[in-house]
């Protein structure tokens, strides 16, 4: 089983808690950003390309805490940019696992070894360890030779000091269903509590746009996937229902509130993905300001391809709780991956709506693998 018990009650009690409220919209996962600054060049992440102003802020604690408080999602991930260069990240951990919050600390695992003491073992903590394949693949997709090796090492230290460990995998142009199989075989070996998978989103500053898959192109992929996986016990760090959903079974619109983004220019509308839409000052806000009907598939262009898990997890979830025997049945049986696939839901918009100018950074376009200086 990829999540344990205690977080699947956890989180079921809280998703029960909020739908016997009647609340229409409620987070499941923080995605907390304390800052943009990375010791990574990724050719599908734009993040770094903000000038040096912007890469030198930083979330402090207290900001930090306070935004866990705002939304009170039962899930925290961590990421960035970098996480372990953030000084105090030691200490929001901590302040998270105290308030019982499950934190899943993203790093690309180049500083976990040296920065791992900091840490201790616990049910609330899981490191997720950034890995887009095997070797040659991962190795390209950050653009380092090297950090495929490092990622194995520090996941079987991190292992063997009693530490939940997960698998963070994104998928991209020119991955076949048999190297991805692979990969998830030896993940398994490994001991990994489970991988979390999806197809990468076509960020606009990225500096590769041609690397990410589109909507049909997807859903192929992970039903050829699924195929190969239909004797094995792979362990997804997934819902069954969002699997079912890659996999072209689902016609589902996505859910962004339910991962909403607090980054050091405040919580961003709508989502993680879209960098341009502008920004919030409170959770709050967040909610009643943004106009979620002008983002979505069929809504947005922008969000044409999108299969991402931030955006269509809450959404698996929400169906499960509606339809569990459905549900039950895919976690039992794996998705579907053969016959003809859900339909797409219709396309609504003519022009691309307007965007909010506030908070953006017009930045150059970059090679595809940038140089970048290592951060200790």
């Amino acid at each position: 089983m990829a999540v344990p018990l205690i977080q699947q009650y956890r989180i079921a009690k809280y998703i029960i808690g909020q739908k016997l409220r009647r609340v229409e919209r409620y987070p499941l996962v923080l995605m907390l950003e304390p800052l943009f600054r990375c010791n990574l060049a990724c050719a599908g992440c734009g993040k770094i390309d903000y000038p040096e102003e912007i890469l030198d802020k930083r979330l402090s604690y207290d900001e930090c805490m306070e935004a866990i408080d705002e939304c009170g999602a039962p899930i925290v991930s961590i990421a960035g940019g970098e996480p372990l260069i953030h000084k105090e990240m030691a200490k929001i951990v901590g302040g998270y696992v105290d308030k019982k919050k499950f934190v899943y600390l993203c790093t690309n695992a180049l500083l976990l070894e040296k920065r791992m003491a900091d840490y201790t073992p616990s049910p609330y903590l899981t490191f997720s360890i950034h890995l887009d394949g095997n070797e040659m693949r991962h190795d390209n997709s950050v653009c380092r030779g090297g950090v495929y090796k490092k990622c194995i090492e520090v996941i079987k230290l991190a292992h063997s000091k009693g530490f939940r460990v997960t698998i963070n995998c994104t998928l991209f142009q020119g991955e076949t269903s048999g190297e991805i199989a692979e990969f998830m075989d030896m993940a398994m070996e490994l001991g990994v509590e489970g991988v979390t998978i999806s197809p990468g989103y076509s960020y606009q500053h990225a500096p590769n746009q041609e690397a990410f898959l589109k909507n049909q192109e997807s859903k192929q992929l992970f039903r050829d996937l699924f195929k190969l996986g239909k004797d094995k016990k792979w362990r997804f760090n997934q819902s069954s229902l969002y699997l079912d959903f890659l996999a072209g079974n689902q016609s589902y619109q996505c859910t962004p509130w339910g991962n909403p983004t607090r980054n050091v220019f405040g919580w961003q509308k709508p989502c993680y993905l879209l960098v341009d839409e502008g920004y919030a000052t409170s959770f709050k806000g967040l909610l009643e300001e943004t106009v979620w009907d002008n983002y979505g598939k069929g809504r947005n262009p922008k969000c044409a391809n999108c299969m991402v898990h931030c955006g269509f997890e809450a959404t698996a979830i929400n169906d499960t709780f509606r339809h569990p025997l459905k549900a039950l049945k895919v976690a039992r049986c794996g998705p579907n991956t053969e016959g003809p696939m859900a339909p797409e839901l219709p396309i609504m918009y003519e022009d691309q709506p307007a965007v909010v100018e506030e908070h953006v950074i017009h930045q150059q376009p970059t090679a595809s693998c940038s140089s970048v200086k290592q951060v200790a």
